[in-house]
């Protein structure tokens, strides 16, 4: 059975080109996509996608380029033969501004945007995909059963109260609106962090230097989220970072929000004793 997130025109026969940046998420994805039995090619990122994910592919069906070569990206996927293509995996946020080697197309389109964030810049990235007749998929397809889902996902009762929950997300959501981030740690009707440029990590760890007791990690996603890009994520190392810095809770917004590889990270949760709830 394919993915629930698919569009109704999908074509089978033709090649997935997987979008690759940095992590576990884009070999989730590979696997997935290989497992649905359709025709799978790579395009990677130099010092960004995992070599050994670089390597799984055939050099016919893989094409490595640097992170702001929009024209050869383009070509890649004619190239590619690409029915569709699908996104996964983060672009260290630091190359928007440095380390980031933009060709005469990306240029063209960096000196349009007025605001440059992953949202403008992937938005812009994929109006230009869609010109060569390339559907860009919704960055969940194939991975269903690794997201978030309603209630206590580590089989205890939560240990936050629900009105401190319903705080937690009401600030969220709004740091989402306000395109600040897409996170926050609140405590007993507390902020103690929202997610910036920096990221969850950074911001857990911010939020950890308080010492609180009872602190609670809630990530969310915008109301007008473009599931093609940007989709929030939550793995094991975010798991790691918490438990460091001492906040033993976090709600993710279900079917919103990725877990990659969800029965390790509900594994592991069990094992340290943070409870994740879906909200």
């Amino acid at each position: 059975m394919l993915s629930a997130f698919l569009p109704s025109d999908f074509d089978p026969q033709r090649p997935v080109v997987l979008i690759a940046g940095q992590g576990v998420y884009p070999q989730l994805m590979a696997e997935a996509v290989r497992s649905a039995g359709l025709p799978l090619r790579l395009l990677a990122f130099e010092e960004e996608t995992k070599p050994e994910l670089v390597a799984s592919f055939p050099e016919s069906e893989r094409r490595v380029i640097k992170v702001g070569q929009l024209g050869r990206m383009l070509r890649s996927l004619e190239e590619l033969e690409a029915g569709c293509a699908v996104m996964a995996g983060q672009i260290t946020p630091r190359r928007l501004f440095k380390g980031l080697h933009p060709d005469l197309k990306a240029a063209q389109i960096l000196l349009r945007l007025k605001r440059r964030n992953a949202e403008t810049i992937f938005g812009a990235i994929a109006e230009e995909i869609a010109k060569l007749g390339v559907s860009l998929l919704d960055a969940r397809c194939f991975l269903d059963a690794h997201l978030a889902t309603p209630g206590c996902m580590t089989g205890r009762s939560f240990p936050i109260d629900q009105e401190y929950v319903d705080h937690g997300v009401h600030i969220a959501r709004e740091c989402a609106r306000l395109d600040i981030g897409q996170g926050c740690v609140v405590r007993k009707g507390t902020v103690l962090a929202v997610e910036g440029f920096e990221g969850t990590d950074e911001m857990i760890r911010r939020a950890g230097t308080f010492g609180s007791d009872e602190p609670l990690f809630v990530k969310t996603v915008k109301a007008n989220q473009d599931y093609r890009f940007d989709v929030p994520c939550f793995g094991l190392r975010t798991l790691e970072i918490m438990r460091e810095a001492g906040v033993l809770a976090a709600a993710l917004e279900a079917g919103k929000v990725i877990m990659l590889d969800r029965p390790a990270v509900i594994a592991q949760a069990k094992t340290w004793k943070i409870s994740l709830l879906g909200f």
